[in-house]
């Protein structure tokens, strides 16, 4: 497999429990294709935590130096600043220049802070976007995804949003199958569907309203079928607006957007991890054409189903 690719996790005061153990969970679960270690912004090895304990961490800010990934979990909202502490700053400047960095949450405050997101997109909880994009309007703020992967940096939401963002990078990194094995082994989704949207404030459904989950797995099986949004509708026993009304609550995406990019997902997976033809993937996952699998795939990722394939095939067989 080569190098073992070094992630670093840089545990700040107020520092989320969970959050703080994401990286060493995923990435620590992909078969020893990563070293994850966990460091302070300075020689204290002692940090604060949200709850009501603290944690000793084994390592200084020497070995963000020595880092190929950076993930920044989130803390507790009473530390965000405009402005980074000096010694997160000098911390930040140790990086190896292309050293790929990872927010979560209010990770992403440190990043902005730091000018490493002007003019870039990204996005952090739903909740505190009023605040962010106040401080930083330099930032291109989307605080209605899960993620955003800007090449070398990216970002994610709350909490959960963290294990998202580290199964693509698994997924970039070393294809679908260790993803999908590393998902597993932590007991959850691959992948989720819609964005934050779908977590913001809103009236709970009563208990007897009708989900449109049941037809989402239909879909889900059938996606090499022509699905119309009257046959979703019909299947769910609903109006075609009541539907696409309930589909847009409860996936933050309207039905038509949310087949595309299922069909995409499960497109680049049969490229991963089969050899077949890209028009007999096209029909299997519900795409008319292969030129029509082409344009959707090209408009998701930017990138042909040939050069997708190639570019997992030889990180497969070790190339760079």
């Amino acid at each position: 497999m080569g190098r073992v690719h070094r992630v670093v996790v840089l545990a700040l005061d107020g520092v989320y429990p969970f959050e703080l153990g994401i990286a060493n969970r995923v990435f620590g679960s992909a078969g020893g294709r990563y070293e994850v270690r966990t460091c302070t912004a300075d020689e204290r090895r002692t940090v604060r935590t949200s709850s009501d304990f603290s944690i000793t961490v084994e390592h200084g800010p020497e070995v963000l130096a020595e880092a190929d990934t950076v993930v920044l979990p989130p803390f507790d909202t009473s530390f965000i600043t405009e402005t980074l502490p000096p010694a997160v700053a000098a911390a930040l400047a140790s990086l190896r220049p292309g050293t790929r960095i990872v927010s979560i949450c209010t990770g992403a405050f440190v990043l902005a802070a730091a000018g490493l997101l002007d003019g870039r997109p990204a996005t952090t909880h739903w909740a505190l976007a009023e605040i962010f994009h106040r401080w930083f309007p330099q930032v291109a703020l989307d605080a209605d995804v899960l993620f955003i992967d800007d090449g070398d940096v990216l970002t994610s939401a709350g909490a959960a949003s963290g294990v998202d963002v580290c199964l693509h990078l698994l997924r970039r990194d070393h294809g679908s199958e260790v993803a999908n094995q590393v998902a597993r082994m932590c007991v959850v989704p691959p992948w989720r569907d819609g964005g934050q949207a779908q977590y913001i404030e809103q009236p709970v459904p009563e208990p007897s309203s009708t989900s449109t989950a049941a037809t989402r797995q239909w879909a889900l099986e059938n996606l090499h079928e022509p699905l119309s949004l009257a046959g979703l509708a019909g299947h769910a026993r609903m109006s075609l607006r009541t539907f696409a009304r309930r589909f847009q609550d409860e996936v933050g995406m309207s039905p038509g957007r949310w087949l595309t990019q299922q069909r995409v997902a499960r497109a680049r997976h049969l490229l991963e991890a089969s050899d077949m033809p890209v028009d007999e993937i096209a029909g299997r996952v519900g795409f008319a054409t292969g030129t029509s699998l082409r344009q959707h795939l090209h408009a998701s990722i930017g990138v042909s189903p040939l050069t997708y394939r190639r570019t997992f095939r030889g990180a497969e067989q070790g190339a760079p």
